[in-house]
């Protein structure tokens, strides 16, 4: 007889192999642990964990670019390690932060010549390059009322209900109220005329937005331009537009280029521009650009020297990676103005798809509009049986991530949702998500009225009279209010499920 004996795997077999051989407790979550683990396996359980994440590409809530060419991507990992604020060691990524500053403002038409250099910088997105612009006009207003005599305590900035959270964001960081105009059923923009009613000699700027988040809208910056000379000329103020086009500043070049809401515009002073959202670079990048020098104080440029040289350096961060600005170029220099056009005309007809085929179903209001960014938001005509959040989350179990939300103040009784259209959103699945759609319709009417459930228990919860069997009756409110409550319910269902810290 034969004995034999099974021998353990060496290590450097075994480090090879599924990390489940080395992790057999729960990882800690609150501390570091304290023993190393194989590089193989750190990296197995990571990738394990990140499989439950839903696939970019099939997340419709984001603008966000999710797709970039294989050799861009080997530019961006060739440059990984290169930390953008050292301008005397890397010098080229310098070049090319200030090539892409100068391409971006001949965009938008800024008023320099042909050699001349541009003034903004390259951001970590959208929210800083606000933050910065915002800071540029709230020092411009302070240094000007403080030379007149007059308080200089209590700037404001005017802004539509419909604005990005970063907007709030710099009015509580730098203490400016943020006056906002409020929206209205059918009107889910800024309305220019209100604006400058609102208006007055504390106001820094007025922010118009060239594609809203909720609908995809462009404002309209010239009308709001020719009312706010109109009003600068009668009080003797010289109140100031900021544009933040960080969805379309990317597209209305390319497909509305007559449409003027830039620096071709008097009044306007800054522009600010996602280069990761229609810049069709990977999160990570925005720009902003101001019209003049005079525009930026000086008083808000630092310069360093312990790099190696005077750098003038004006961001919220300091150190930060080079990949995104490298990429940002690539772009520029791969598409020119003709692929850019092309990428846009092609995201707008598969816009159009979409749009018809969600019409086709007979339950939906479209809500975005023919011109401005490609996304279709849209609302159910019926709301009393099932809610569009009901449908958001039923769409998740095809992969689909689609943002259900309800509009800003003073319509907030009308819920949305919102697909985005990118790149890397072909019409092949374009007709496949209005295919899904259509099956989760198909099964809610075949379903009790979830949320006619949830009007019931939000009525017994605030005490109203009238909840009738399996039904609802709810006395004194019309269809208006109805749908408000059942609204209301659904936000505060969806925040409890929300996990993390921000």
């Amino acid at each position: 007889m034969v004995v034999t004996t099974t021998l353990s795997d060496p290590d450097q077999f075994v480090h090879s192999t599924f990390a489940s051989r080395y992790v057999r407790t729960p990882l800690p979550r609150f501390k570091i642990p304290d023993r190393s683990i194989p590089k193989e396996a750190a990296y197995q359980i990571i990738n394990d964990e990140l499989m439950l994440d839903g696939n970019p590409r099939l997340n419709l809530a984001s603008f966000v670019t999710t797709w970039m060419e294989p050799e861009c991507d080997k530019l961006i990992m060739s440059s990984i390690n290169k930390n953008y604020v050292d301008m005397d060691e890397y010098p080229v990524t310098t070049e090319l932060q200030n090539r892409c500053v100068n391409m971006i403002a001949k965009l938008f038409n800024a008023p320099i010549g042909e050699e001349e250099t541009a003034v903004g910088v390259g951001t970590v997105g959208s929210s800083e390059a606000i933050m910065l612009a915002g800071l540029a006009f709230k020092r411009k207003w302070q240094n000007k009322r403080r030379s007149e005599g007059k308080p200089y305590d209590k700037p404001n900035i005017v802004t539509g209900a419909n604005v990005q959270v970063c907007w709030e964001k710099f009015a509580r960081y730098f203490e400016v109220e943020l006056k906002e105009v409020k929206l209205r059923e059918g009107f889910y923009v800024m309305d220019p005329v209100k604006a400058v009613e609102m208006v007055d000699e504390n106001t820094i700027c007025v922010a118009a937005i060239l594609g809203s988040t909720l609908t995809g809208e462009f404002e309209d910056v010239k009308l709001l331009n020719q009312l706010l000379t109109k009003k600068n000329t009668e009080t003797g103020w010289d109140t100031p537009i900021h544009v933040d086009a960080a969805s379309g500043g990317f597209i209305a070049p390319f497909l509305y280029p007559s449409l003027e809401w830039d620096f071709r515009l008097p009044l306007v002073k800054s522009i600010n521009v996602s280069g990761h959202k229609y810049g069709l670079v990977y999160a990570g990048v925005g720009w902003v650009v101001w019209r003049n020098k005079e525009d930026l104080p000086d008083e808000l440029i630092f310069h360093i020297n312990y790099l190696g040289a005077d750098q003038p350096t004006f961001t919220l961060n300091f150190s930060k990676g080079s990949s995104q600005i490298i990429a940002q170029y690539y772009q520029f220099i791969r598409l020119g103005f003709e692929g850019y056009k092309n990428i846009m005309e092609n995201c707008m007809e598969t816009t159009k798809v979409l749009r018809e085929g969600i019409e086709k179903t007979g339950q939906f209001d479209i809500l975005s509009k023919d011109v401005g960014v490609p996304l279709v938001a849209f609302s159910l005509k019926d709301s009393s049986q099932h809610s569009v959040f009901e449908i958001s989350e039923s769409l998740r179990r095809f992969g689909w991530i689609v943002p259900a939300y309800t509009m800003p103040a003073d319509a907030e009784h009308i819920a949305v949702l919102r697909v985005v259209i990118r790149e890397d959103f072909s019409r092949t699945l374009a007709e496949r998500l209005i295919s899904d759609i259509e099956k989760v319709l198909k099964e809610m009417d075949a379903l009790p009225p979830r949320a006619t459930k949830v009007a019931r228990v939000t009525a017994e919860m605030v005490g109203k009279e009238g909840v009738e069997g399996d039904g609802v009756v709810i006395k004194k409110k019309n269809e208006r209010e109805t749908e408000l409550v059942v609204t209301t319910q659904w936000r505060r269902f969806v925040e409890r499920r929300k996990r993390g810290v921000c």
